[in-house]
């Protein structure tokens, strides 16, 4: 079982900024990529940003580049997405996600819901 619990989602203006959070274990946060995926209504999940187990190398979409950013505390055992200057087509369900690898996601949290006002 690998423990992904998401949270920090709410409702913020156009502009606006909100961090969401993403909780594991110990063991996979050692062993895993992490990563952040959204789905809105009514269209196919899309990557949003992935981080390597080390930290060194991100990834993220160009709908989000210079936006967004991921991180994670492996301290902590946990990931994070700032996310900054919001859109209403930010607005969706994000889901944290951990995988062998930055294309080979492999388990997903509950998502946590972004609601983005214009």
């Amino acid at each position: 079982q690998v423990p992904l619990v998401e949270s920090g989602g709410g409702l913020v203006q156009a502009g606006g900024s909100l961090r969401l959070s993403c909780a594991t274990s110990e063991r996979t946060i050692n062993t895993y990529a992490m990563g952040w995926f959204r789905q809105a209504p009514g269209k196919e999940r899309e990557f949003v940003g992935g981080i390597t187990r080390s930290g060194i190398t991100r990834y993220y979409a160009e709908s989000v580049k210079g936006r967004f950013t991921i991180s994670r505390d492996n301290a902590k055992n946990m990931v994070y997405l700032q996310m900054n200057s919001l859109k209403p087509d930010d607005m969706a369900l994000y889901y944290c996600t951990a995988g062998a690898g930055l294309n080979e996601w492999r388990y997903w949290g509950q998502g946590t819901q972004v609601t983005v006002s214009s």
